[in-house]
Parts: structure tokens; sequence; C-alpha cells
């Protein structure tokens, strides 16, 4: 379903935008959580797919989709995962087909929608992102839910904030288990290390 507008997008332009470097992203290793185990990442990466939905997953409303899937056939894309008490991250920097950056109707739009798969389903809801200078950025949560043979359910929480600078797309996720006795990491985790990766790339 449609959500309301929502203070989910942020824009901050201070004249030309730098240049991104991808293969920065491994700069980003050190502001990763201490003692968690970490891994490089390469070929087309998307948040859904880190959600948990695989190829042939749908949104609704479809345009949705854009958001959770904005660099669909980037082979080239590359990132680091990092897994630990708290969660999985995942950071990404892929070139997108076209300009990268959604327009603000589609953010409007796209305030709270639904997708599926399979015997998965999840409920995502844009909320408030990092301000980034030069760049567009977008943060979404996303609960999932996914039906099991015995007849329960398996429930999964992830968080996503993305920038878009020109014409790639840099996204960090975080996917959690709600059952876990763990403390997670948190959605502020997420948006600083997305500035913190932004800032990597243009070094």
């Amino acid at each position: 379903q449609c959500g309301p507008a929502s203070p989910s997008a942020s824009t901050s332009f201070g004249g030309a935008a730098p240049t991104v470097n991808p293969a920065n992203i491994k700069r980003i290793r050190p502001a990763l959580p201490p003692g968690y185990e970490v891994a490089d990442m390469a070929g087309p990466v998307s948040a859904a797919g880190l959600w948990g939905f695989g190829p042939g997953w749908s949104a609704d409303p479809p345009e949705c989709a854009a958001l959770a899937d904005p660099a669909p056939a980037d082979a080239g894309a590359r990132g680091l995962s990092a897994s630990g008490q708290g969660g999985t991250v995942y950071v990404v920097v892929a070139t997108a087909p076209g300009p990268a950056s959604p327009d603000a109707g589609l953010v409007d739009q796209c305030g709270q929608w639904t997708m599926t798969f399979a015997h998965s389903s999840g409920a995502v809801s844009l909320v408030e992102a990092p301000a980034i200078d030069g760049a567009r950025t977008v943060a979404m949560t996303a609960a999932t839910r996914t039906a099991v043979e015995s007849g329960t359910e398996t429930v999964g929480q992830a968080s996503t904030a993305q920038a878009y600078l020109g014409d790639h797309v840099v996204y960090v996720t975080l996917v959690t288990d709600p059952g876990s006795v763990h403390p997670p990491l948190d959605g502020r985790f997420v948006a600083e290390l997305l500035v913190k990766t932004v800032a990597a790339l243009r070094g």
C-alpha cells in the first residue's frame, strides 16, 4: 500500500559532486565493528537480496522496487560484509543504469510498501536518511516473514541507507535477528557508516 509522504529522503548540494572511486570501498574496513568476520563481495548485489528476497520478487506498488534494487545488473559491484553478534553488515558500491537518483515523487509514493517472494513477505518503511553533501540519500527498514515447512514463521529485520552519487549508488544494509540474545546494531550505525563510506569513496 502507498504510504504518506515522510521526511525519508535528504539532499544536500555544495557545488559539483566529487569523483567516486569504487576501489576505495576497502578503506571502510576499519569502520566495521571490531571482532566481526569480514569478507569481500562482488557482482550484482541488491538491498532486497540482502534482505532475503531472491530474483523475481515483486513490490506493491511495483515502482517502489527501484528503491530496493537500484543497480540490478552491475557485475562490477563490490563491497564488504561483516558478521558478528550484533547482526550482519553489508557495504556496497554499484553503477546504476541511467540516472541513479530517485525523483521526489517516487520517494513520496513509497513511504510504505510491501514485497513478496515465494514464501516470504516484507513490509518496508522509509525512515529519515542521513544528509550527505552533494548526494541524495534514502533510508529504509524492512520487516520480513518467511513461512517454513513446520507451519511456523521466521522473522527478520533489516535497515538500509543509500546514497546516490551521479551514476553510482552506495548502500549500507544491516540484517538482524529479532530473536538474538545479543544487542543488535541499529539504524544510527547504518547511517553513520554510510556517511563514512561515501567519504572513503570520494577520497
